[in-house]
């Protein structure tokens, strides 16, 4: 058989998405730091558009009716065109000179403080540079102080030492013997056992160096770790012959130790949450206001837009001009979709979770996006996408979309109640059990069912452990 190659035509039906359509979808499910960055982003590289540095929502302005003639400015900014027409990057430079110009304009204090803020450092200390500057202020030798580097090198993130004294003598060149000296200093540095080999061994660094050792703790740290972490108190009291009151106090104190001593030097920044949607209580119910604090107010820039109705534009500018017009128009466009999305959601959430933000969680009810999306008019997906990483600020809290979207439990009586108020109830009989006789799964589903709430055990035993709290047997109190 030969194998011969030809053409088919062929016909076949495709989803293609524009790339206006392709930005909509990206902008809608965004936060809203991000949008701010975006926004600035299209500021600089997009010449018609600009901040209108004022309050209110997002605009588009049309052009000015006047029969005044050019300005000097305008012609300035048809110079400017001509050239931009070409190179988009000369446009950034533009931008960034004309933002040097206005910084010069500052008076010599400003730039003072400006310059402290830039060279101020921005991150935290971290566990190395923590442990080598107490390492530098200790009476050691410079040959003690290599051989301390090499150690503190070998020292992970958690605070943990990670190689053997041996593997570190090889690296430092020296003996094992030097290397446990440097290690027994290290040891006792900031914080509290640093360099521990293992977990019982940074315990009792920390036990070590209280002004009081508790004997007991020390005893169970070194002995019986494995019963401690199963919360066999009775047998830890049997074997140490002491009552299992004692124990469970040691143990109490144990907890509090630190068991990833590094960790205080993490450098995870902590995240703020910012609010795209504030609630205002109002007396038949509430106003929906967003956040535009971080969003900047675009609008088309008139001079450049005068441009396409003048005869004397070449026509290499103008479709410059209008190119950059149309991509601004769809950026603003789709700035307003969002909103209006954004809004309708929020407003059917409102409504349906209206006596949860006026008496609190007990009233939060089942809400499924696909009832959402069928009253808005909008699919499923586009309310998943909406919701994503978006926040609301109420007289309740601070809360993320996706909260109200809850799945539901129906009652004996056939009503329905949402997850997270299930959740509050299962929480609320643990916080009030007897601590001497903890309550177990099965006691809990029977407890549920005298309010109506029909559950398997294995229900609740799941619910349970995403409250992170632990079984009965670990829960109790001698």
């Amino acid at each position: 058989m030969a194998l011969t190659l030809q053409q088919v035509a062929r016909m076949d039906q495709r989803m293609i998405l524009s790339p206006q359509m392709q930005q909509a979808i990206f902008l809608l499910q965004v936060p809203l730091q991000e949008l701010s960055a975006i926004i600035r982003t299209e500021i600089v590289q997009n010449p018609l558009l600009e901040d209108s540095q004022e309050p209110g929502e997002i605009i588009e302005t049309g052009p000015e009716e006047t029969d005044a003639g050019p300005d000097v400015a305008e012609l300035e900014f048809q110079a400017e065109i001509d050239r931009l027409a070409g190179m988009d990057d000369e446009w950034k430079e533009y931008f960034f000179q004309d933002q040097s110009f206005a910084r010069a304009r500052y008076h010599r204090p400003d730039e003072e403080r400006q310059n402290y803020l830039e060279n101020s450092i921005t991150r935290s200390e971290t566990l190395n540079e923590h442990l080598l500057k107490q390492l530098n202020t200790s009476i050691v030798s410079n040959r003690e102080i290599e051989i301390g580097e090499v150690v503190i090198g070998n020292i992970d993130e958690n605070g943990y030492l990670t190689e053997s004294p041996e593997e570190i003598a090889r690296q430092a060149d020296t003996s094992p013997e030097e290397v446990g000296a440097m290690l027994a200093l290290i040891q006792t540095f900031h914080p509290p056992g640093v360099g521990a080999r293992e977990l019982s061994e940074c315990l009792l660094l920390q036990i070590d160096c209280r002004e009081q050792v508790d004997p007991v703790a020390r005893e169970i740290v070194k002995r019986f770790m494995t019963e401690l972490g199963a919360n066999k108190y009775p047998r830890i009291a049997r074997a140490l012959k002491i009552p299992p009151e004692r124990v469970q106090q040691a143990a109490g104190f144990i907890a509090g130790l630190d068991p990833k001593p590094g960790t205080i030097f993490s450098s995870d920044e902590t995240r703020y949450v910012t609010p795209d949607i504030y609630l205002e209580k109002e007396e038949d119910g509430y106003r929906i206001i967003f956040n535009h604090e971080y969003t900047p107010r675009l609008r088309i820039s008139n001079q450049y837009r005068r441009l396409l109705s003048d005869p004397e534009t070449s026509d290499k500018t103008r479709e410059y001009v209008r190119e950059k017009l149309q991509a601004g128009r769809w950026l603003i466009k789709n700035i307003r979709l969002r909103q209006e999305t954004l809004y309708k959601i929020m407003e059917e959430i409102v409504r349906r979770q209206k006596e949860f933000l006026d008496k609190g969680l007990a009233y939060l009810l089942p809400l499924k996006m696909t009832e959402v999306a069928r009253i808005v008019g909008i699919h499923e997906s586009t309310v998943s996408r909406a919701v994503a990483n978006k926040y609301v600020q109420t007289p309740r809290g601070t809360f993320p979309l996706r909260y109200f979207f809850t799945s539901a439990m129906t009652t004996a009586s056939g009503g329905d109640i949402s997850s997270p108020h299930l959740k509050k109830i299962i929480e609320q009989l643990v916080l009030r059990e007897d601590p001497h006789h903890p309550l177990s799964d099965q006691e809990i589903v029977g407890l549920l069912a005298e309010r109506e709430i029909i559950l398997a055990r294995r229900t609740v035993a799941k619910y349970r452990k995403t409250l992170n709290i632990p079984p009965s047997h670990l829960r109790k109190k001698y």
